[in-house]
């Protein structure tokens, strides 16, 4: 079949959920037999999220090629298991800089460079991109935004072109929010038909409308939405508020909308989707009943989005061990040695976070500290595993100084510091060590135990490693080595066999954890958790 291609705008206001919407949509297209995969182009003007802070963008999520993406590419691989890639979220900056080496390079061949055709040809090229693979049947494309705001013009110029050459095999999908005034006591729909005006206005006509809404919409203002919105009436979706995320493609099934994708892309729907994996996973959170309570320290706390794969990872495992997950948020700058076990009290596991800089690390190492005596499971990731090795060398070995160069360029006992390459490059943007690498583990280890097998591969985002000259000291004090990768023998993976369960990891396995496939270290911390309860 030719590869369809479906886009998804978003009008009224932000954070309607379009990536949620995307995933679903998604998901449910794969139970039918699809071949299919979602992209976001972004309308900043950054390169790339990576050198975003938390608080303006939320997670930098990591692709196993390597590039630091939107926190909705976490969405894209936790709902449909497939990978995604570099090409599956373009900025602005990345499309403006594309242009810009062409017309350096001389390829437009002397002509002015300008908006339309030149950026919108790039994007285009972009969102055909995965679809000339051959790898899959349907490319749904995400804009970023809302419907009216500057940034986002090109992108549904482009759209608005792709349409028109694509013909029945694409359409769009736009998401609109339907307040509820609650002095009036009624739902108001016309914010709904501003936002589609606007985008007809831009030459785009939506082919199914999704009413993201508190309440119940009823029939007759759903039709009045489709006549004023020139949509078919079936076309019409409401997105109630659901319980959890992992409901949403079983209310859009419910309402068809996959079928109607199917239909007006000129596929005929072949029964049911296959959804009893998805099925089972969702009656499992409705049945759980019995709490485990972990404890994530950071210093992005009060920012939910920030450590979101890792929120999803353990509410994955929690379901997979029949639990309710009760994650307590603790702000690392606010833990001290005369707080830490009020502030601790009753968790029966502890998350250290990854992050960068030296913002609240030392509560880190109380953290960490009080966990070890106390006997608590603990993971540690990427910066989280460093702080373990920190506390150790403290506490253990007695280097009272020990730190990361990144911390203190010059301790005395730098067990963490930068890798060798990265010592002289200045730029921030992608000079990490990023992606997918290997990593082989020691047989028997309670991490090898855990995956099932020693030869693993996992994504990376960070510039600072385990200092191996301090190697020995840790193992004969009773922190072990137990992965490493085998080309360049950095130290991948510490844990404390004397605990019941202590490890930390360089890694980041929460990039890698979906629902049909919950990360086995995930897996294994929150049984130990269980245990501790």
């Amino acid at each position: 079949m030719e590869t369809k291609y479906i886009f998804v705008t978003g009008g009224v206001v932000s954070s309607l959920g379009k990536g949620i919407i995307s995933s679903s949509l998604a998901c449910l297209l794969n139970a039918h037999g699809y071949r299919v995969t979602i992209q976001k182009f972004d309308p900043y003007i950054n390169i790339d999220p990576g050198t975003l802070n938390p608080y303006e963008h939320g997670e930098c999520f990591v692709t196993a090629d390597g590039h630091e993406a939107d926190l909705d590419l976490g969405h894209y691989e936790r709902f449909t298991n497939v990978p995604t890639s570099r090409a599956n979220n373009v900025t602005t900056g990345r499309i403006y800089r594309n242009v810009i080496e062409k017309e350096r390079r001389g390829d437009y061949l002397g002509k002015t460079v300008q908006i339309i055709p030149h950026i919108t040809d790039e994007i285009k090229r972009n969102i055909r991109l995965l679809g000339e693979t051959g790898r899959f049947d349907f490319i749904i494309t995400e804009i970023g935004g809302t419907v009216g705001d500057i940034e986002s013009l090109p992108f549904l110029e482009a759209v608005r072109q792709m349409r028109w050459e694509l013909g029945s095999n694409s359409l769009c999908v736009h998401l609109t929010y339907v307040p509820f005034l609650h002095a009036a006591k009624e739902l108001k729909t016309k914010p709904t038909q501003h936002s589609v005006k606007e985008l007809q206005r831009l030459g785009i006509q939506p082919d199914i409308l999704v009413l993201r809404t508190e309440h119940d919409i009823p029939d007759q203002m759903r039709d009045k939405i489709a006549q004023f919105c020139n949509v078919a009436k079936d076309s019409v979706i409401q997105s109630l508020d659901c319980p959890s995320i992992y409901e949403v493609p079983l209310m859009l099934h419910r309402q068809h909308m996959d079928e109607i994708v199917l239909r007006k892309t000129g596929e005929t729907p072949d029964g049911e989707p296959h959804m009893k994996p998805w099925l089972d996973f969702v009656e499992k959170i409705r049945k759980a009943r019995e709490e485990v309570t972990i404890g994530l320290v950071g210093k992005y706390v009060e920012l939910q989005d920030a450590y979101k794969s890792i929120n999803e990872s353990l509410f994955q495992a929690a379901t997979y061990c029949d639990r309710r997950l009760n994650l307590r948020y603790i702000h690392s700058e606010k833990l001290t040695e005369e707080n830490v076990a009020e502030m601790m009290a009753g968790l029966d596991g502890v998350i250290i976070a990854p992050g960068f800089g030296s913002r609240g690390i030392e509560g880190k190492f109380v953290a960490i500290k009080w966990c070890r005596n106390h006997d608590i499971p603990t993971f540690g990731i990427c910066l989280g595993m460093q702080c373990m090795v920190i506390e150790y060398a403290r506490n253990v070995l007695g280097y009272s100084d020990a730190n990361s160069t990144e911390i203190n360029p010059s301790t005395s006992h730098n067990v963490i510091d930068m890798m060798e390459e990265q010592k002289h490059i200045s730029n921030m943007g992608g000079t990490m060590r990023l992606g997918a690498y290997d990593c082989r583990l020691t047989p028997g280890s309670r991490v090898a135990e855990a995956y099932g097998k020693t030869e693993i591969s996992e994504r990376h985002r960070h510039r600072y490693e385990f200092n191996d000259s301090f190697r020995s000291e840790f193992e004969k004090s009773g922190m072990r080595c137990v992965g490493e990768n085998p080309q360049s023998h950095l130290v991948e993976v510490v844990e404390i066999p004397g605990k019941r369960w202590m490890i930390g990891t360089q890694y980041h396995p929460e990039y890698s954890s979906t629902v049909l496939n919950p990360h086995p270290l995930f897996l294994s911390f929150m049984k130990a958790a269980i245990e501790e309860k």
